[in-house]
């Protein structure tokens, strides 16, 4: 397994050596509200709607107030997007009124939020504060299941648990970034790239 590892970690550097986020932010609440906006959409058409949402509402306390009818209108385009909207209402309420506006680094805090679940904890603490995490969505989910670093049955917990003990953990957010951008691009649900694939030899969905 190790030297697959070392052949994953190659492979991830060659395809995707500047990984990095595509949801645009300008400061804390902004990013932990788009993660939460991307859930069963695509981040291109999160940040077409944020652009439009944080120009209208500048700071968490015009947000605060905002009408959810026209928070819904706003978010529209995305899937949920009434609960959406609660949410985005709902988050900026709790930053203004308990934590003067700043987004906590506690995940037993963040988790406690409104949407806000242990992936989006994940990719928020990793991202912005870049602390050492391996958040797991569906891209990396796919991913490591047809690199065989997963079992099938496999849960999303479990899946982190072994990820985290297979590689580096100055690495974690690293590879995090890597997966998801390689899943979202190259190792698709649908038609993948397999032929050109760097890792078409130890793939386990070519060798079904």
């Amino acid at each position: 397994m190790m030297n697959s590892i070392l052949e994953i970690s190659k492979g991830l550097d060659t395809v995707i050596p500047n990984a990095r986020c595509e949801l645009n932010y300008n400061c804390d609440y902004e990013l932990l509200i788009a993660i939460v906006l991307s859930a069963q959409t695509t981040d291109k058409r999160v940040n077409q709607v944020t652009s439009v949402l944080f120009n209208k509402y500048s700071d968490l306390s015009a947000l605060k107030d905002a009408e959810i009818g026209d928070l819904e209108n706003i978010l529209r385009p995305l899937g949920s997007y009434r609960k959406k909207a609660q949410y985005v209402s709902l988050i900026a309420k709790i930053l203004v009124d308990s934590y003067d506006c700043k987004v906590p680094k506690e995940r037993r805090i963040l988790e406690k939020m409104p949407g806000v679940g242990r992936k989006t904890v994940s990719v928020f603490l990793s991202e912005f504060y870049d602390y050492p995490e391996f958040a797991v969505d569906t891209h990396v989910t796919r991913v490591s299941k047809r690199l065989g670093l997963e079992k099938e049955n496999d849960d999303v917990i479990k899946i982190e648990e072994k990820l985290k003990r297979k590689f580096k953990r100055e690495e974690w957010s690293k590879r995090h970034k890597q997966m998801v951008l390689f899943g979202r691009y190259y190792c698709k649900a649908i038609n993948p790239m397999c032929s050109d694939c760097i890792f078409f030899n130890i793939c386990k969905k070519n060798k079904v």
